[in-house]
């Protein structure tokens, strides 16, 4: 029997029989010939924050280990041996982070009522961004999603444009102004999407976690360093990694970065974590899926 994420797969070869996907990268041409530095690194001045990224130059790669959805019954499942995508995060140099930078490209249905400094910020009300994927012919990208960018207790899209609203619009590089001319409305909504789960791919951390022995469990528990040195073997950087439950259930891994270039296609060179962990330094559960969640994400 065909598993769902197959059954998509084909469904995606048949869609792009009649769709042309459109193309969504940012124009660049500028950028030719300037100089190319790491973000947070600069030593000369860099004018054009389409070329480098400038605002939110220190990028978080963020994943989680959720064990459900909530969502199962609508078959919105977890990828069976990954973890799954939080997001693409820019915070400041100095780790502090803006969020919803452009309330004109304000997606997130639930955000929260106002930003820091007091600024109404309106729930989104028009079509899913799932639409917007969807117009540009990337059915292939949208299955990629829905197997690997899962929500808990809300549809998976609803995520997206959260991650989106929150972060992509505090991205120099995924301004509006770097797709002119010729801007096609929700290009960098698709663009940052694809950005998001292409850095994803640099970290395949059930994979690497695996192999240094540590598997999901609901009997053994593991030190803060061995999972910090099954991560740092592999990556040459220390890894934040998040826990709940007094630092006792690990669900979270964030990956960090300086990036020379455009996010979109720049190079993401690896740094340690400048955020203490939130896990205890013994006795952390990895645990276990609950086997009706997960799905199995190769044919």
């Amino acid at each position: 029997m065909l598993s769902l994420v197959c059954l998509a797969a084909i469904v995606s070869v048949v869609q792009a029989e009649f769709f042309s996907p459109l193309s969504t990268y940012p124009n660049i041409a500028a950028c030719v010939g300037l100089p190319v530095q790491y973000s947070c690194e600069n030593t000369t001045l860099l004018t054009n924050s389409c070329c480098n990224v400038v605002q939110g130059g220190l990028v978080l790669q963020t994943q989680l280990w959720s064990t459900y959805t909530g969502l199962e019954h609508q078959g919105q499942l977890l990828p069976q041996g990954s973890w799954g995508i939080h997001g693409l995060w820019p915070d400041n140099c100095d780790g502090s982070y803006d969020e919803y930078c452009d309330l004109s490209r304000q997606y997130d249905p639930t955000p929260p009522s106002t930003l820091p400094d007091g600024t109404p910020i309106p729930p989104y009300e028009g079509p899913s961004v799932r639409t917007f994927i969807e117009e540009f012919g990337r059915f292939d990208l949208l299955e990629y999603m829905d197997t690997f960018w899962v929500n808990q207790g809300a549809p998976n899209e609803d995520f997206w444009a959260h991650e989106f609203s929150k972060h992509a619009t505090c991205t120099s590089t995924f301004d509006v102004a770097c797709y002119e001319p010729g801007y096609k409305e929700h290009q960098d909504v698709v663009n940052f999407y694809e950005t998001v789960t292409k850095v994803f791919h640099m970290y395949p951390t059930y994979d690497m976690l695996a192999a240094a022995g540590i598997l999901p469990s609901n009997t053994t528990t593991y030190t803060l360093s061995q999972i910090t040195n099954a991560l740092y073997s592999q990556t040459g950087a220390v890894p934040y990694l998040g826990c709940f439950g007094n630092g006792t259930i690990l669900d979270e891994v964030w990956y960090f970065h300086h990036v020379l270039g455009t996010e979109q296609y720049g190079h993401f060179k690896t740094l340690d974590s400048t955020a203490t962990s939130s896990c205890a330094e013994t006795g952390i559960w990895y645990y276990e899926r609950t086997p009706t969640s997960e799905q199995i994400v190769s044919c």
